[in-house]
């Protein structure tokens, strides 16, 4: 129990909490004027001028809800509670107050362990507060008090552990992509030191009789030996869980053509290379056919009344792209986020190479993946 607390004590602020958006000023654009109104309308409201000037004061915390969420809380029960000495014990009960379960939530969802348990004692001792001083007699309106905090408090807990297990997910889907590009790499390195040795060898069994054999192999062996340690340098960069490597051979763009023909089920495909392609290191061919792959496999599970892919790659001096099309439907249950994780990992191979992957609607039918990679496959 003791260590459970301690690591709720010790639970660190939930990560990139949005900063101020247009809706935060949208929200409290409305309050404001509501608060007034309800302050004019409501004939039954005590202390009318200090109820909304409290009221539209406190609407502004919520600006802040995200960034300083401890700090907003102790404002707004620090006023509720100080309200009362001058209002002669009554207490403020303007509905517009109800924003108040928003900066709850907030605390809940962004605040770290310390923050969130010194908000709830707080929030505990305001109420006991208001208990003792009889601004809540009735045990009903008591339970019903401590039922929507709690409502707001699960709320955010929810919330925040589901942001954190799908930020798990997404790592999870870019390590995956990192060890099958680390794969593809070593199949690349393994390829160039095999290389180095044959010619070592071969240099080694003809330097006594044609020593100028030897010179050439040196020279093979030092471009070999500069190609290899570029790859290393890459493969370093990228992460590699412990589990036995695949020992299939790696696809390249020259496996492409296996992606065409027509299915037994689904759109037909059609694939079209231009280009040189020559001298293309391994790693880039292989994110390329990883990456027209993964885009039309999505293509045949979600293009809805598709009849055709086309996979399309171009190669120039100084980069190769890609450009995954079909001609489905644009429904609105299409989205980005259709795809499940496949985008994501065609995103981060792309990005570990130096390039960019997009995907999005076409203006008319169909949905579009575009790659572009650095022909050198530069690894960021």
């Amino acid at each position: 129990m003791h260590g459970l607390l301690r690591s709720l004590w010790n639970e660190p602020r939930a990560p990139n909490p949005p900063r101020r958006v247009w809706r935060d000023w949208a929200l409290v654009g409305v309050l404001v004027p509501v608060a007034v109104l309800e302050g004019v309308m409501r004939p039954d409201l005590s202390w009318r001028a200090l109820s909304v000037t409290v009221t539209v004061g406190l609407a502004f915390t919520l600006l802040w809800r995200r960034t300083r969420p401890l700090l907003m809380v102790l404002i707004i029960f620090a006023a509720t509670s100080l309200a009362p000495l001058f209002t002669g014990g009554a207490a403020i009960e303007m509905y517009t107050m109800a924003y108040v379960l928003v900066v709850l939530y907030a605390l809940f969802r962004w605040g770290s362990g310390r923050e969130v348990a010194i908000g709830f004692a707080v929030m505990l001792a305001a109420v006991s507060m208001s208990v003792a001083a009889g601004r809540i007699a009735a045990p009903a309106d008591m339970i019903g008090a401590f039922a929507v905090m709690f409502s707001s408090f699960a709320l955010g807990v929810a919330f925040r552990f589901r942001s954190r297990a799908r930020m798990r997910e997404l790592d999870q889907v870019k390590l995956l992509e990192r060890e099958q590009l680390a794969r593809d790499l070593h199949d690349t390195v393994a390829h160039h030191v095999s290389a180095m040795a044959i010619r070592a060898q071969a240099g080694l069994a003809t330097s006594a009789t044609h020593p100028g054999a030897a010179t050439e192999a040196l020279r093979v062996i030092e471009a070999e030996a500069s190609r290899t340690l570029a790859e290393m340098r890459a493969m370093v960069r990228v992460l590699r869980r412990h589990e036995p490597a695949e020992l299939a051979p790696g696809k390249h763009i020259a496996d492409l053509a296996q992606l065409a023909g027509q299915a037994r089920v689904g759109p037909s495909v059609d694939v079209e290379i231009r280009g040189d392609l020559d001298g293309l290191p391994p790693s880039v061919g292989a994110a390329i056919y990883r990456i027209a792959q993964e885009s039309v496999t999505n293509a045949r599970r979600h293009a809805r009344h598709a009849t055709r892919i086309e996979v399309s790659v171009a190669a120039d001096d100084t980069s190769v792209r890609l450009r995954v099309s079909d001609d489905g439907d644009n429904s609105s249950t299409r989205t980005i986020s259709s795809a499940g994780y496949g985008l994501i990992g065609m995103i981060e191979r792309a990005g570990l190479l130096g390039g960019s992957c997009e995907a999005g609607p076409n203006p008319g039918r169909g949905w579009t993946v575009t790659a572009v990679l650095p022909r050198t496959g530069a690894v960021t």
